[in-house]
């Protein structure tokens, strides 16, 4: 049973193609590695070098922007990736012998991994709720929609943004950027529409992780790689556990790092907390094994090595202790939660939050966010709604869109087309547009 569900689950079909047998040449590039390469070539990704990712620009170039970090996401994913699958070729040859590897995947891990940061709005989870704060206090905006195309706005989800971009936005007619079944449901964590939480979904049903435009496709990926229905959408592809436990275990321990770094979290207790976790793993013995006492940055570094090297060795366990009630939809909480690491880990969780989480310059900024994401909606949505020949100023600001609406463009179109432009902006110029707009600054050209 679990051979055959593996089948379909590492579908090599593409999003809004039919399946051609035999395609490429996996001794060269396999479709999960083609995957990966268009995401790493997409404008899209290409922003996230431009977005927060806790900090706020630092000067200190080693602070991680959301692009480094879905970076060190898609290392430590295609490790767990390629550990799995190492196992489960053993336990189901017959994967093997229809030319999958362990790499496969690792590759669809990494390639998931990778685009799981692609939706965020500039400033963070800031952004999401800034947008959604703005629909939610004007419902006359959203007056004749659906309730689930209210939901998509009022509840405004970067995960189903970034749905939206890989499979609509990168290339439209395409669409998107056509990747596998496989990638892209491992990519969704959340594979549902927006609406009420489903009581029995758990993780899974957390949050939404496509909007209405694209449910369609994504009940085509559903379909296609045999996910478990539920009363308001699937349950979770088993390998976007592991994209969920790689970003865990990098946002967690790289987090703290980075306040390390910034002078937020004293180094004893980034030594105590990385030590608790890195001691677990084998030929492990700190202080002894320091690469230099005397510096502290490089012990963090060495300490936060050995840490993720321990999780990530948890998580091969755990997954492969599980792995067929993971395949069977029955794991209703994220991996980290059954780590026998885990509660260290939460407990860096909790001190990131309150040290850095809260420091005035990332409470700045995501209040800053606010402001400048109400004032661009304040905006361009009026805009939009009216369309072309109503107004002179909602013409220009329309000519300001990367794609603007038409006259057959219903109500909700013309809402998204704002969002999409709005969401995928980066920091610095979503807060240089606003200055324009508000004559705070003037453009000019040289």
């Amino acid at each position: 049973m679990s051979a055959d569900s593996w089948l379909r689950l590492l579908s090599e079909q593409r999003l809004g193609e039919a399946v051609k047998p035999g395609s490429g040449d996996r001794r060269t590039r396999t479709a999960f590695q083609r995957d990966y390469d268009r995401i790493v070539f997409s404008t899209a990704f290409r922003r996230l070098s431009g977005k927060t990712q806790v900090f706020p620009l630092p000067d200190n170039d080693a602070i991680h922007s959301r692009l480094t970090h879905s970076l060190e996401v898609s290392c430590v994913g295609r490790s767990l990736g390629t550990m799995v699958g190492e196992t489960l070729l053993e336990r189901y040859p017959i994967l093997g012998h229809v030319g999958l590897t362990e790499r496969s995947f690792g590759d669809i891990v990494a390639a998931a991994c990778l685009a799981h940061d692609i939706g965020n709005p500039p400033f963070g989870h800031a952004g999401e709720d800034a947008i959604g704060r703005w629909f939610r206090a004007r419902p006359e905006v959203t007056d004749g929609l659906t309730a689930a195309e209210r939901a998509d706005l009022e509840a405004f989800e970067g995960n189903a943004q970034g749905f939206r971009i890989l499979t609509r936005l990168q290339i439209p007619r395409n669409p998107g950027l056509r990747l596998t079944l496989a990638t892209l449901s491992a990519f969704t964590k959340y594979p549902r529409g927006a609406g009420p939480r489903p009581p029995n979904a758990g993780i899974s049903g957390k949050k939404h992780g496509f909007f209405q435009a694209e449910a369609d496709f994504f009940t085509e990926i559903a379909h296609g790689v045999g996910l478990v229905p539920h009363e308001a959408g699937w349950l979770r592809h088993p390998l976007a556990f592991l994209v969920e436990a790689a970003d865990d275990i990098c946002y967690s321990i790289l987090d703290l790092e980075d306040g390390f770094r910034l002078g937020l979290v004293p180094y004893d207790l980034v030594e105590g907390s990385l030590s608790a976790i890195a001691a677990k793993g084998e030929r492990f013995a700190a202080p002894d094994r320091y690469p230099d006492r005397s510096n502290r940055i490089q012990n963090v570094s060495y300490l936060r090595a050995k840490a993720i090297n321990t999780l990530a060795t948890e998580v091969k366990s755990a997954f492969l202790d599980e792995e067929t009630r993971l395949v069977a939809g029955k794991i209703k909480r994220p991996l980290k939660a059954i780590l026998p690491s885990g509660p260290e880990l939460d407990a860096i969780t909790a001190e990131t939050v309150e040290t850095c989480y809260k420091e005035r310059a990332v409470l700045e900024i995501e209040l800053a966010g606010y402001e400048v994401l109400s004032f661009l909606l304040d905006e361009f949505v009026p805009a939009a709604r009216a369309g072309w020949g109503n107004d002179d100023k909602f013409d220009k600001i329309l000519a300001l869109l990367p794609v603007a609406p038409n006259v057959d463009s219903s109500p909700y179109e013309r809402l998204v087309l704002v969002t999409d432009y709005l969401s995928g902006m980066t920091d610095s110029f979503a807060v240089s547009l606003f200055r324009r707009l508000r004559g705070i600054n003037l453009p000019s050209r040289t």
